[in-house]
């Protein structure tokens, strides 16, 4: 175990930070919940688009909450406090070698990331909802781009956010199967699935030229 711990804080000093201020704002920017709204709008949309009934979209909408409820909040208030492994910002062996961001450093502890846990269980419930190839790819991307940031930023090791994808993975299929006792069975369209897929190409080119600008301008 000692062995994985030390492995662990060896390979996100090799990830963490870079010498660029156009990276480190672009991280900055991707890493903030309030980016990725629109998205979430988009996935609403699709949802009353593809839904007949308001207790079909109410359906969605409430197991969505469940995803983010149990993946991070179960988290956040239970597992960290509970294992209180310290975040690599904090952590007294590594600490001061992390490359932190305009100060950032999270709170004190860091097992595991509910960055990883949150973003992988939507992306894991509307995923099996939805079932389009390349919806699937895209809601994947948007988690481990999440994930990317946590390790860029030096506030989560790669455990911290390989448990969370577990965990999260577990979260998203457990809510989906739950879903699908009280739901109708939807055929969510093509179209209305590249909305949200476009959305989030539109996302990364706003993260990109605010980085951009910031850094630059």
């Amino acid at each position: 175990m000692e062995e994985l711990i030390q492995f662990d804080k060896h390979l996100l000093l090799m990830l963490n930070g870079s010498e660029s201020l156009f990276i480190d704002y672009l991280v900055m920017t991707l890493t903030n919940a309030k980016t990725w709204i629109p998205l979430y709008i988009s996935l609403f949309y699709v949802v009353m688009k593809s839904n007949n009934t308001v207790r079909d979209i109410l359906l969605v909408v409430g197991a969505a909450g469940l995803c983010v409820l149990f993946a991070g909040a179960v988290d956040d208030m239970i597992v960290k406090p509970m294992v209180a492994r310290w975040r690599p910002t904090h952590d007294p062996e590594i600490g001061m070698l992390i490359d932190t961001v305009d100060g950032y450093r999270g709170g004190n502890y860091g097992f595991f990331s509910a960055h990883a846990a949150n973003t992988f269980s939507i992306a894991m419930f509307f995923s099996l909802l939805m079932r389009r190839r390349a919806f699937v790819i895209a809601m994947i991307a948007y988690s481990l781009i999440n994930c990317w940031t946590r390790l860029y930023l030096g506030v989560h090791y790669p455990g911290d956010i390989t448990v969370g994808l577990l965990w999260g993975a577990l979260v998203g299929y457990s809510i989906y199967r739950l879903h699908r006792h009280f739901a109708t069975p939807v055929d969510y369209q093509s179209k209305l699935c590249d909305i949200p897929i476009a959305v989030l190409l539109l996302t990364i080119i706003y993260a990109l030229c605010r980085a951009y600008w910031i850094a630059f301008l």
